[in-house]
């Protein structure tokens, strides 16, 4: 049984993001993630507290608790999710959390969630040391850093997620899971040849893990991208940037472009991968049926009304409903 306490959004009063009993909108929704490393043994007993002050204030998300910290993503009015912020930096643990800002036109997630983890994310590895990890790279500096024809820039994101976004040159490990990664890293990577790589993510969570794993292993020089990809596409104009496409994001967004503005990607509604406006053109793709990237074949892609989620090759998908953390859930 899982220790999830899930909650659909409470009923008492109109959220960010919907409407008044006259049609005319409420206050814009306002959306934060965050991650913080810290030693929590008593993770177990802040589950119920966050998740009865977070519905209280009819914010809906994610956050993921385990012994080594906290992991989320909250969205609703700021007031709401700025309550349960400061809550969790009121545990001196948890003090220096910091999140990121976006905005929504609607509530991206459907329900809250409060899970207890194995950790608030999976490398699989065993324990690391994050506060050991590779040295973090302000947006500023890091167009100068991978221009540099000696450095390795590394993607650690899932192949579905660099297919629609990544930096200038980025090498794709192709893994479905951020568990894969160390295999890759095994396989494909050598400290002898690559003595510097500068690596990034979503929100730099992943690089956390990633870049201590990777010093572990012996590569010299390991670099990570401060405050992540979002951070990145929140500073850096448009005109100087080197990122190409949108950014994936774990929410109903799908996406978000330069100044975390929303794309214009969709998700396929049978096997959940995203979509650009490219891929909606294709023949192969069926609205709510199928797309180019859960097609078995070229000439299954001709056949109107399919079930793609009957001819999804292995290489091409991705979980229906993917997950943000690639965590386990602890059980009682």
């Amino acid at each position: 049984m899982s220790t999830s306490q899930d909650s659909p959004f409470p009923p008492h009063g109109p959220a960010a993001g919907t409407k008044t009993a006259h049609g005319s909108p409420t206050e814009p929704v306002f959306v934060a993630a965050f991650y913080h490393f810290a030693e929590l043994p008593d993770y177990r007993e802040l589950q119920a507290p966050l998740r009865q002050l977070a519905a209280a204030h009819g914010v809906r998300g994610t956050i993921l608790l385990a012994a080594e910290g906290v992991n989320g993503t909250l969205a609703g009015s700021r007031a709401g999710v700025e309550a349960v912020l400061n809550h969790l930096r009121a545990d001196p643990r948890l003090a220096a959390l910091e999140h990121k800002e976006s905005a929504a036109r609607e509530l991206p997630f459907k329900r809250l969630k409060v899970r207890l983890k194995r950790e608030i994310v999976t490398l699989g590895v065993g324990p690391l040391d994050v506060n050991r990890g590779g040295k973090r790279v302000p947006p500023a500096e890091w167009n100068a850093l991978i221009a540099d024809p000696e450095v390795l820039v590394l993607d650690t994101r899932n192949g579905y997620e660099v297919a629609v976004g990544t930096f200038k040159n980025a090498v794709n490990p192709e893994t479905k899971s951020f568990r894969d990664f160390p295999d890759f890293v095994r396989r494909n990577l050598d400290p002898a040849r690559h003595r510097r790589v500068a690596m990034f993510c979503t929100g730099g969570i992943r690089c956390e893990k990633a870049s201590a794993f990777m010093l572990g292993q012996g590569f010299a020089e390991v670099y990570q991208l401060q405050g992540g990809i979002l951070k990145y596409l929140e500073e850096v104009p448009p005109e100087q940037s080197l990122w190409q496409g949108d950014c994936f994001v774990f929410d109903e967004r799908v996406g978000l472009g330069h100044g975390l503005a929303l794309s214009e990607l969709t998700t396929c509604r049978a096997c959940g991968h995203p979509l650009t406006a490219d891929d909606r053109a294709s023949p192969a793709y069926v609205e709510g049926i199928a797309c180019p990237h859960c097609r078995g074949s070229e000439h299954d892609s001709t056949i109107p009304g399919l079930p793609c989620s009957t001819r999804a090759p292995e290489s091409a998908t991705m979980p229906a409903t993917p997950s943000r953390d690639d965590t386990e859930t602890i059980p009682s």
